[in-house]
Parts: C-alpha cells; sequence; structure tokens
C-alpha cells in the first residue's frame, strides 16, 4: 500500500426530518443532528422572539407556567380519594 496518498473520511450523510434533504453532519453544527442546517436555524428564531416580549406577556407567560406545573403536579401526585 503506498503510504503516499492519505484518504481522507467523509462527513456522514443524513437525510433531514423536517424537509427530507440530504446533508453532511458535520462537527460543531448548529441545531439538531437529524436536521440540515436550514432547519435548525428556523427552530431556533421563536426564541429570539421570547426575548422582545413586553412585561405584561412575560407575567402572563410566567402565570400560565405556573398554572401548568401546579395541574402537572396535581395529576402526578393526586391521592387516591
Amino acid at each position: 500500500m503506498n503510504s503516499d496518498k492519505m484518504i481522507k473520511m467523509s462527513f456522514p450523510v443524513k437525510t433531514c426530518v423536517v424537509c427530507g434533504e440530504e446533508f453532511e453532519l458535520k462537527p460543531d453544527k448548529p441545531g439538531f443532528a437529524n436536521r440540515c442546517p436550514e432547519c435548525s436555524v428556523a427552530e431556533e428564531e421563536p426564541e429570539q422572539k421570547k426575548q422582545n416580549l413586553s412585561p405584561e406577556e412575560r407575567k402572563a407567560e410566567a402565570e400560565a407556567n405556573a398554572e401548568r406545573r401546579k395541574a402537572i403536579r396535581d395529576l402526578l401526585y393526586k391521592k387516591d380519594r
């Protein structure tokens, strides 16, 4: 075998679960390993909108989350009556 030739390994080719397009899974790729970079970027955008909420919207969201946690806690730890 000739030692002058070096074989490069390619990155694994994956299929995006959102759009079905094939992409190379490269190190330091943002987002999910089963989504192409374009679909991963689209997933991250709603979090940016969350940062621009007004104080009233943040308070309403916090109250709704508290009620969800309370309902889940009640369902999980409800004693048999």
